[in-house]
Protein backbone atom coordinates (compact mmCIF):
# COMPACT_ATOMS: atom_id res chain seq x y z
CA UNK A 1 0.00 0.00 0.00
CA UNK A 2 0.75 3.51 -0.37
CA UNK A 3 2.25 5.24 2.48
CA UNK A 4 3.43 8.65 3.68
CA UNK A 5 6.91 8.90 4.01
CA UNK A 6 8.36 8.71 7.85
CA UNK A 7 9.67 12.18 8.82
CA UNK A 8 13.43 11.30 10.87
CA UNK A 9 15.27 14.28 12.13
CA UNK A 10 16.15 17.15 11.97
CA UNK A 11 12.07 18.31 11.30
CA UNK A 12 10.79 21.57 11.45
CA UNK A 13 8.13 22.06 14.32
CA UNK A 14 5.47 22.54 12.09
CA UNK A 15 6.11 19.83 9.87
CA UNK A 16 6.14 17.24 13.14
CA UNK A 17 2.97 18.67 14.46
CA UNK A 18 0.95 18.23 11.67
CA UNK A 19 1.98 15.09 11.52
CA UNK A 20 1.19 13.76 14.26
CA UNK A 21 -2.25 15.41 13.45
CA UNK A 22 -2.14 13.55 10.26
CA UNK A 23 -1.68 10.20 12.30
CA UNK A 24 -3.72 10.70 15.13
CA UNK A 25 -6.52 11.39 12.40
CA UNK A 26 -5.65 8.53 10.35
CA UNK A 27 -6.15 6.35 13.65
CA UNK A 28 -9.26 8.13 14.45
CA UNK A 29 -8.83 9.64 16.93
CA UNK A 30 -10.84 11.89 19.08
CA UNK A 31 -10.98 15.46 17.74
CA UNK A 32 -9.89 17.77 21.10
CA UNK A 33 -6.55 15.91 20.36
CA UNK A 34 -5.64 16.60 16.94
CA UNK A 35 -7.22 20.27 17.39
CA UNK A 36 -4.63 20.49 19.64
CA UNK A 37 -1.48 19.68 17.43
CA UNK A 38 -3.38 21.71 14.91
CA UNK A 39 -3.16 24.69 17.06
CA UNK A 40 0.18 24.40 18.23
CA UNK A 41 1.12 24.33 14.67
CA UNK A 42 -0.74 27.54 13.55
CA UNK A 43 0.84 29.11 16.81
CA UNK A 44 4.14 28.04 16.25
CA UNK A 45 4.03 28.87 12.07
CA UNK A 46 2.78 32.97 13.38
CA UNK A 47 5.86 33.35 15.43
CA UNK A 48 8.39 32.27 12.73
CA UNK A 49 11.59 30.30 13.30
CA UNK A 50 14.05 32.89 15.53
CA UNK A 51 11.37 33.29 18.06
CA UNK A 52 10.75 29.91 18.39
CA UNK A 53 14.22 28.73 18.70
CA UNK A 54 14.35 31.90 21.28
CA UNK A 55 11.47 30.36 23.56
CA UNK A 56 12.69 27.37 23.26
CA UNK A 57 16.18 28.24 24.38
CA UNK A 58 14.68 30.36 27.01
CA UNK A 59 12.28 27.84 28.44
CA UNK A 60 9.09 29.44 27.89
CA UNK A 61 7.46 28.34 24.09
CA UNK A 62 4.73 26.69 26.70
CA UNK A 63 3.56 30.43 27.55
CA UNK A 64 2.50 30.53 24.41
CA UNK A 65 -1.03 30.92 23.78
CA UNK A 66 -2.17 27.43 21.41
CA UNK A 67 0.43 25.71 23.04
CA UNK A 68 0.21 23.43 25.41
CA UNK A 69 2.42 21.03 27.69
CA UNK A 70 2.51 17.91 25.43
CA UNK A 71 3.15 20.16 22.06
CA UNK A 72 5.56 22.21 23.97
CA UNK A 73 7.80 18.86 24.05
CA UNK A 74 7.30 18.46 20.95
CA UNK A 75 8.17 22.07 19.55
CA UNK A 76 11.54 21.56 21.85
CA UNK A 77 12.93 18.39 20.38
CA UNK A 78 12.10 19.44 17.24
CA UNK A 79 14.36 22.81 17.24
CA UNK A 80 16.97 20.83 19.14
CA UNK A 81 17.31 18.77 16.20
CA UNK A 82 15.97 15.42 17.68
CA UNK A 83 12.88 13.58 16.25
CA UNK A 84 10.18 14.16 19.06
CA UNK A 85 9.27 11.18 20.59
CA UNK A 86 5.45 11.22 20.05
CA UNK A 87 6.09 11.25 16.77
CA UNK A 88 8.20 8.54 16.42
CA UNK A 89 5.76 6.79 18.57
CA UNK A 90 3.15 7.06 16.49
CA UNK A 91 5.09 6.39 13.09
CA UNK A 92 6.66 3.08 14.44
CA UNK A 93 2.71 2.37 15.43
CA UNK A 94 1.19 2.69 12.14
CA UNK A 95 -0.26 0.11 10.12
CA UNK A 96 -2.04 -0.69 7.09
CA UNK A 97 -5.97 0.39 7.84
CA UNK A 98 -7.08 -3.32 6.36
CA UNK A 99 -5.38 -6.24 5.19
CA UNK A 100 -7.40 -7.02 1.69
CA UNK A 101 -7.25 -4.51 -1.28
CA UNK A 102 -4.00 -3.30 -1.70
CA UNK A 103 -3.48 -3.94 -5.77
CA UNK A 104 -6.39 -2.06 -5.85
CA UNK A 105 -5.18 0.83 -3.54
CA UNK A 106 -2.25 0.93 -5.44
CA UNK A 107 -3.99 2.14 -9.17
CA UNK A 108 -6.11 4.69 -6.83
CA UNK A 109 -4.52 8.00 -7.76
CA UNK A 110 -7.28 10.58 -7.46
CA UNK A 111 -10.31 11.54 -4.35
CA UNK A 112 -13.91 12.69 -5.83
CA UNK A 113 -14.77 13.86 -2.08
CA UNK A 114 -13.13 15.80 0.15
CA UNK A 115 -13.46 18.63 2.55
CA UNK A 116 -11.54 21.49 3.84
CA UNK A 117 -12.33 24.07 6.67
CA UNK A 118 -14.18 26.11 4.54
CA UNK A 119 -17.27 24.22 5.43
CA UNK A 120 -16.94 21.36 8.23
CA UNK A 121 -13.38 20.24 7.66
CA UNK A 122 -10.74 20.54 10.10
CA UNK A 123 -8.07 22.02 7.91
CA UNK A 124 -7.15 24.23 5.10
CA UNK A 125 -7.02 23.18 1.66
CA UNK A 126 -3.36 23.47 1.43
CA UNK A 127 -2.99 21.22 4.14
CA UNK A 128 -5.15 18.32 2.33
CA UNK A 129 -3.37 18.59 -1.05
CA UNK A 130 -0.35 18.29 0.71
CA UNK A 131 -1.29 15.21 2.64
CA UNK A 132 -2.68 14.17 -1.05
CA UNK A 133 0.53 14.78 -2.20
CA UNK A 134 2.30 12.51 0.68
CA UNK A 135 0.30 9.87 -0.39
CA UNK A 136 0.79 9.35 -3.78
CA UNK A 137 -2.36 11.31 -5.13
CA UNK A 138 -2.22 12.92 -8.67
CA UNK A 139 -5.02 14.40 -8.44
CA UNK A 140 -7.92 15.44 -5.62
CA UNK A 141 -11.57 17.00 -5.95
CA UNK A 142 -12.43 19.71 -3.94
CA UNK A 143 -16.36 19.49 -2.79
CA UNK A 144 -16.94 21.15 0.02
CA UNK A 145 -20.85 21.40 0.51
CA UNK A 146 -23.40 23.43 -0.65
CA UNK A 147 -25.38 26.13 1.33
CA UNK A 148 -28.25 24.24 2.60
CA UNK A 149 -26.21 22.66 5.08
CA UNK A 150 -25.91 25.08 7.54
CA UNK A 151 -24.87 23.04 10.14
CA UNK A 152 -21.54 21.95 7.74
CA UNK A 153 -20.89 25.57 7.41
CA UNK A 154 -21.93 25.07 3.45
CA UNK A 155 -21.17 27.17 0.67
CA UNK A 156 -23.12 30.15 -0.66
CA UNK A 157 -22.56 30.51 -4.62
CA UNK A 158 -20.25 33.77 -3.25
CA UNK A 159 -18.14 31.93 -1.32
CA UNK A 160 -17.68 29.30 -3.77
CA UNK A 161 -16.21 31.72 -6.34
CA UNK A 162 -13.91 32.85 -4.14
CA UNK A 163 -13.08 29.25 -3.37
CA UNK A 164 -12.42 28.53 -7.36
CA UNK A 165 -9.87 31.61 -7.01
CA UNK A 166 -7.74 30.06 -4.19
CA UNK A 167 -7.73 27.03 -6.14
CA UNK A 168 -6.82 28.51 -9.32
CA UNK A 169 -4.36 29.92 -7.17
CA UNK A 170 -3.18 26.60 -5.78
CA UNK A 171 -2.56 24.85 -9.36
CA UNK A 172 -0.77 27.86 -10.78
CA UNK A 173 1.88 27.67 -7.87
CA UNK A 174 2.54 23.80 -8.28
CA UNK A 175 5.17 22.23 -10.38
CA UNK A 176 4.62 18.72 -9.21
CA UNK A 177 2.05 18.19 -11.54
CA UNK A 178 -0.75 17.78 -9.28
CA UNK A 179 -3.96 18.92 -9.37
CA UNK A 180 -6.54 20.05 -7.60
CA UNK A 181 -10.47 20.31 -9.08
CA UNK A 182 -13.06 22.53 -8.03
CA UNK A 183 -16.02 20.95 -6.82
CA UNK A 184 -18.53 20.49 -4.71
CA UNK A 185 -20.90 18.33 -2.48
CA UNK A 186 -24.53 19.40 -3.39
CA UNK A 187 -27.30 18.18 -1.25
CA UNK A 188 -30.06 16.60 -3.16
CA UNK A 189 -33.36 18.41 -2.30
CA UNK A 190 -36.57 16.51 -1.35
CA UNK A 191 -38.39 17.26 -5.11
CA UNK A 192 -34.39 16.08 -6.26
CA UNK A 193 -33.55 19.81 -6.63
CA UNK A 194 -30.01 20.38 -6.27
CA UNK A 195 -28.76 22.93 -3.92
CA UNK A 196 -26.82 25.24 -5.90
CA UNK A 197 -27.69 27.54 -9.25
CA UNK A 198 -26.76 25.71 -12.75
CA UNK A 199 -24.56 28.29 -13.58
CA UNK A 200 -22.70 27.74 -10.68
CA UNK A 201 -22.18 24.13 -10.99
CA UNK A 202 -21.54 24.46 -14.61
CA UNK A 203 -18.18 26.38 -13.40
CA UNK A 204 -17.10 23.00 -11.50
CA UNK A 205 -15.16 20.16 -12.16
CA UNK A 206 -16.60 17.96 -10.35
CA UNK A 207 -20.00 17.66 -8.83
CA UNK A 208 -20.69 14.99 -6.07
CA UNK A 209 -24.68 14.76 -4.90
CA UNK A 210 -25.82 13.33 -1.84
CA UNK A 211 -29.14 13.35 0.40
CA UNK A 212 -28.52 14.84 3.29
CA UNK A 213 -31.81 15.13 4.95
CA UNK A 214 -35.09 13.49 5.19
CA UNK A 215 -33.78 10.43 4.95
CA UNK A 216 -36.72 8.32 6.37
CA UNK A 217 -38.56 9.10 2.92
CA UNK A 218 -40.88 6.74 1.91
CA UNK A 219 -39.10 4.37 -0.54
CA UNK A 220 -41.04 5.33 -3.74
CA UNK A 221 -40.79 9.00 -3.61
CA UNK A 222 -36.64 8.70 -2.24
CA UNK A 223 -36.42 6.35 -5.82
CA UNK A 224 -38.06 9.69 -7.65
CA UNK A 225 -36.04 12.12 -5.52
CA UNK A 226 -32.82 10.38 -6.62
CA UNK A 227 -33.78 10.20 -9.88
CA UNK A 228 -34.57 13.20 -10.47
CA UNK A 229 -31.31 14.19 -8.92
CA UNK A 230 -29.36 11.78 -11.33
CA UNK A 231 -30.95 13.61 -14.41
CA UNK A 232 -29.61 16.61 -13.69
CA UNK A 233 -26.66 17.04 -16.12
CA UNK A 234 -24.06 18.68 -13.97
CA UNK A 235 -23.90 15.70 -11.66
CA UNK A 236 -21.12 13.33 -12.08
CA UNK A 237 -21.10 11.11 -8.91
CA UNK A 238 -24.17 9.77 -6.32
CA UNK A 239 -22.52 9.83 -3.00
CA UNK A 240 -23.11 7.72 -0.07
CA UNK A 241 -26.14 6.98 -1.38
CA UNK A 242 -27.98 5.46 1.60
CA UNK A 243 -27.08 8.09 4.09
CA UNK A 244 -26.46 4.77 6.81
CA UNK A 245 -23.90 5.53 9.61
CA UNK A 246 -22.99 1.75 10.96
CA UNK A 247 -21.07 2.81 13.85
CA UNK A 248 -20.45 5.82 16.85
CA UNK A 249 -22.69 7.84 18.39
CA UNK A 250 -25.05 8.69 15.37
CA UNK A 251 -26.11 5.34 13.95
CA UNK A 252 -28.95 5.05 11.43
CA UNK A 253 -30.03 2.69 9.29
CA UNK A 254 -30.13 3.09 5.31
CA UNK A 255 -32.73 5.21 3.33
CA UNK A 256 -34.80 2.61 1.38
CA UNK A 257 -35.37 2.98 -2.21
CA UNK A 258 -35.22 1.37 -5.40
CA UNK A 259 -31.50 0.16 -6.21
CA UNK A 260 -31.80 -1.06 -9.54
CA UNK A 261 -33.73 1.91 -10.68
CA UNK A 262 -31.61 4.41 -9.26
CA UNK A 263 -28.06 2.77 -10.46
CA UNK A 264 -30.06 2.10 -14.31
CA UNK A 265 -30.27 5.69 -14.07
CA UNK A 266 -26.57 6.52 -12.87
CA UNK A 267 -25.79 3.78 -16.17
CA UNK A 268 -27.95 6.01 -18.36
CA UNK A 269 -26.44 9.23 -17.56
CA UNK A 270 -22.37 8.03 -17.00
CA UNK A 271 -23.10 8.89 -13.32
CA UNK A 272 -20.32 7.12 -11.30
CA UNK A 273 -21.99 5.26 -7.93
CA UNK A 274 -19.65 6.49 -5.16
CA UNK A 275 -18.23 3.60 -2.70
CA UNK A 276 -18.03 5.78 0.53
CA UNK A 277 -14.39 4.82 2.38
CA UNK A 278 -15.72 5.93 5.74
CA UNK A 279 -15.83 3.77 8.40
CA UNK A 280 -18.46 4.74 10.09
CA UNK A 281 -20.50 4.71 6.83
CA UNK A 282 -19.62 2.11 4.38
CA UNK A 283 -21.68 2.82 2.33
CA UNK A 284 -23.69 1.56 -0.28
CA UNK A 285 -23.64 -1.84 1.55
CA UNK A 286 -22.33 -4.67 -0.46
CA UNK A 287 -25.62 -5.97 -2.05
CA UNK A 288 -26.43 -2.78 -3.51
CA UNK A 289 -22.02 -2.18 -4.24
CA UNK A 290 -23.13 -6.00 -6.15
CA UNK A 291 -26.01 -4.36 -8.36
CA UNK A 292 -24.54 -1.91 -9.55
CA UNK A 293 -21.68 -3.88 -10.30
CA UNK A 294 -23.90 -5.76 -13.01
CA UNK A 295 -25.31 -3.27 -14.13
CA UNK A 296 -22.46 -2.27 -15.33
CA UNK A 297 -22.24 1.48 -13.47
CA UNK A 298 -19.03 3.02 -12.88
CA UNK A 299 -17.43 3.70 -9.18
CA UNK A 300 -15.85 6.48 -7.35
CA UNK A 301 -13.65 4.82 -4.04
CA UNK A 302 -13.71 8.14 -2.42
CA UNK A 303 -12.38 8.97 1.50
CA UNK A 304 -14.90 11.70 2.33
CA UNK A 305 -11.80 13.06 3.87
CA UNK A 306 -12.77 16.17 6.58
CA UNK A 307 -8.98 16.07 7.81
CA UNK A 308 -5.50 15.14 5.96
CA UNK A 309 -5.13 11.88 8.03
CA UNK A 310 -8.70 10.62 6.63
CA UNK A 311 -7.61 10.74 3.12
CA UNK A 312 -6.13 7.75 3.52
CA UNK A 313 -9.91 5.85 4.10
CA UNK A 314 -9.68 5.16 0.45
CA UNK A 315 -8.04 1.97 1.71
CA UNK A 316 -11.32 0.81 2.92
CA UNK A 317 -12.98 1.24 0.19
CA UNK A 318 -10.66 -0.25 -2.33
CA UNK A 319 -11.19 -3.29 0.19
CA UNK A 320 -14.46 -3.92 -0.42
CA UNK A 321 -14.17 -3.16 -4.21
CA UNK A 322 -11.20 -5.81 -5.00
CA UNK A 323 -13.59 -8.15 -2.17
CA UNK A 324 -16.82 -7.57 -4.93
CA UNK A 325 -15.04 -8.08 -7.93
CA UNK A 326 -14.89 -4.06 -9.20
CA UNK A 327 -12.77 -3.67 -12.65
CA UNK A 328 -10.00 -0.84 -11.45
CA UNK A 329 -10.77 0.73 -15.40
CA UNK A 330 -14.84 1.00 -13.74
CA UNK A 331 -13.38 2.86 -10.99
CA UNK A 332 -12.74 6.78 -12.02
CA UNK A 333 -10.73 7.11 -9.03
CA UNK A 334 -7.75 5.28 -10.86
CA UNK A 335 -7.85 7.38 -14.00
CA UNK A 336 -5.64 9.97 -14.78
CA UNK A 337 -6.95 13.35 -14.57
CA UNK A 338 -7.30 14.66 -17.95
CA UNK A 339 -9.66 11.12 -18.31
CA UNK A 340 -11.62 12.44 -15.52
CA UNK A 341 -12.01 15.89 -16.83
CA UNK A 342 -13.73 14.61 -20.49
CA UNK A 343 -15.59 11.95 -18.84
CA UNK A 344 -17.58 14.63 -16.06
CA UNK A 345 -17.92 17.47 -19.77
CA UNK A 346 -19.66 14.14 -20.64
Amino acid sequence: MKSVAALRAPVDPVDALLRIAFLLERAREGSYRVEAFRKAATAVAGLGADEVRARVNAGSIGAVNGIGKTTAGVITEAVRGQLPGYLATLQDAQAPLTSGGTELYAAVIGDLHTHSNWSDGGAPIEEMVAAAVALGQQWMALTDHSPRLKVANGLSAERLTRQLDVIGSINTGRTDGFRLLAGIEVDILDDGALDQTDEMLGRLDIVTASVHSNLRMESLAMTKRMIAAIAHPEINVLGHCTGRRVEGNRTRPPSTFNAKAVFTACLETNTAVEINSRPERVDPPDELIEIARDLGCLFAIDSDAHAPGQLDFKALGCERAQRLGIPADRIITTWPVDRVLDWART
